[in-house]
C-alpha cells in the first residue's frame, strides 16, 4: 500500500514540474520592447521616426553626444524647430534630447575622409593594418552571393536623436536619418536631415531623408 502511494505521490510532483511557465511577451515596437527588429530599419538616404508619445510641449534640453562647430550647428537648428512647435529649449532643464552627429565612411575608400572628416570627434575608418586585429581576419568573406548587400559608396553623414522622459529616464521619441555627403558638404546635408524629420515628427514613419544632391 505505501509503494502505491509513493508511486502516485511521485506522478503528482511529475506533472507539477512540467507545467509550462508563463511569458509575457511585448509587441514589437513599444516603449517596453529593446530589442530592435533586424531588417526594418531605415536605408542610407532615408530617415525613420518612432513616436512613442508626440513630442511633449514642455522644456526641452538638447544635449551632444558629440562636440564638434557642426554639431553645435546641426544642435541650434534642432532647437530652432523644437521652439517652432511651441516648446521652451535650453542646454539643461525639462525633458532631454540627445543628439548624437557620426560621419564615416562605410565605402573604406583612402578618399581623404578620415583626415578631412568635419569633426574630429567622430570615428574614421583608416586603411587596412590601422587594427592589428584585423590582419587575423580573412580578407574576403565567405557568404552566399544573393546574400550579400554591397555597402553605401562614399562617406556617410548620420544624425540621430532620443527624447528621454526628465522623471522615468523612458524613451518618449526617437528618430535617426542618413545621407551620403562628402566633409564639405556635411553640415548642409545634417540640416536637411533635422528639417525632414520635423516635417512629420509627431507620426512614427520611414521615408526620404531629403539629402542634398
Amino acid at each position: 500500500m505505501r509503494i502505491v502511494i509513493a508511486l502516485a505521490a511521485l506522478a503528482a510532483l511529475s506533472h507539477v514540474g512540467a507545467a509550462p511557465a508563463q511569458t509575457t511577451f511585448v509587441a514589437p515596437g513599444s516603449p517596453g520592447n529593446t530589442m530592435m527588429t533586424s531588417g526594418t530599419g531605415p536605408k542610407t538616404g532615408q530617415l525613420e521616426v518612432k513616436a512613442y508619445e508626440k513630442i511633449p510641449k514642455a522644456k526641452t534640453a538638447v544635449q551632444l553626444t558629440n562636440d564638434s562647430s557642426m554639431a553645435r550647428n546641426i544642435r541650434r537648428e534642432v532647437m530652432v524647430r523644437l521652439a517652432r512647435r511651441g516648446n521652451e529649449v535650453g542646454y539643461s532643464g525639462g525633458n532631454v534630447m540627445r543628439l548624437e552627429v557620426t560621419y564615416f565612411d562605410l565605402g573604406g575608400n583612402n578618399s581623404g575622409a578620415g583626415q578631412n572628416a568635419p569633426t574630429s570627434s567622430v570615428p574614421a575608418i583608416e586603411g587596412p593594418g590601422s587594427n592589428p586585429r584585423l590582419d587575423d581576419l580573412p580578407r574576403n568573406k565567405l557568404q552566399r552571393r544573393d546574400a550579400y548587400a554591397p555597402p553605401p559608396v562614399g562617406p556617410v553623414l548620420r544624425v540621430t536623436l532620443t527624447l528621454y522622459d526628465v522623471h522615468t529616464g523612458k524613451v518618449l521619441w526617437a528618430a535617426t536619418a542618413s545621407c551620403n555627403t562628402q566633409a564639405s558638404t556635411a553640415e548642409t546635408s545634417g540640416l536637411a536631415m533635422v528639417d525632414a524629420i520635423f516635417t512629420d515628427p509627431d507620426n512614427s514613419r520611414i521615408a526620404d531623408a531629403s539629402c542634398p544632391l
